[in-house]
């Protein structure tokens, strides 16, 4: 497919490979983050592009930011939801406050922006969502330096749900909806970690090594394309054989 797609968390990470890689094969992007992303921090045509800053865990917001980007390129084609906030506090350190503001960016966002979206692709005939769980589920985390905590895990255990919640949900009015769920990626959320801690992660995987962000891209763009017209509601993992148990 071509066309329109909106991405969260474009700022960096996973996200703003996202957007590099839609621009570079053409696509219209409109690249979503809380914070305004500067000027020139994509190559590209600038028609092709359009930059909301959002804060996903507003509905209000969420719908505003899909209308700007229907405004600028007539419809949206797909959403690529990666907006999420890290937590690597341990379950003594957490109260109901923060774990209530983790799960509302990272569940509750992750509802809002594919309710907007999919508010304005079932005007056009239908799209497709990808959203982002996290292989961190698989095996938990304690929190500590750099490591997903409780809430972070919780949130992101919660996406299977989203996932399967909007996939049926949404097959009606032509919408497909999956998930890409990274192992190990070279992000803003790892980079305070140590070298033992990176060359502990790669240790657990087939590959060898972290995954890069552009990995992870490579498969959230197949995943709102044609050719994964007959995949729906699944969690697709893409973590180097980190599951495998290593």
């Amino acid at each position: 497919m071509s066309g329109a797609v909106i991405v969260t968390g474009a700022a960096s990470g996973i996200g703003f490979a996202c957007v590099e890689m839609l621009l570079a094969r053409g696509f219209k992007a409109c690249a979503i983050d809380i914070a305004p992303i500067p000027d020139g921090a994509f190559a590209g045509d600038p028609d092709r592009l359009l930059s909301v800053p959002t804060d996903v865990s507003d509905p209000l917001a969420c719908a505003d930011a899909v209308a700007a980007a229907v405004k600028k390129f007539g419809k949206i084609d797909a959403l690529i939801h990666m907006a999420a906030v890290h937590s690597t506090r341990t379950w003594r350190e957490i109260d109901a406050d923060h774990m209530n503001e983790v799960l509302g960016i990272n569940v509750t966002g992750a509802f809002n922006m594919s309710q907007a979206a999919a508010l304005e692709m079932e005007k056009t005939g239908g799209g497709a969502i990808c959203l982002a769980m996290s292989g961190s589920i698989m095996v938990s985390g304690l929190g500590g330096h750099g490591r997903g905590g409780i809430a972070y895990i919780s949130s992101k255990a919660a996406i299977i749900g989203v996932t399967r919640g909007l996939a049926r949900s949404l097959a009606p009015i032509n919408i497909r909806v999956n998930a890409v769920s990274p192992g190990s990626t070279r992000t803003a959320m790892t980079a305070d970690y140590s070298e033992e801690a990176v060359r502990h992660a790669g240790a657990k995987t087939l590959a060898g090594r972290m995954g890069e962000a552009s990995e992870i891209a490579s498969v959230a763009l197949f995943l709102i394309s044609d050719e994964a017209g007959y995949i729906q509601g699944q969690i697709i993992n893409v973590n180097g054989g980190g599951s495998l148990g290593l």
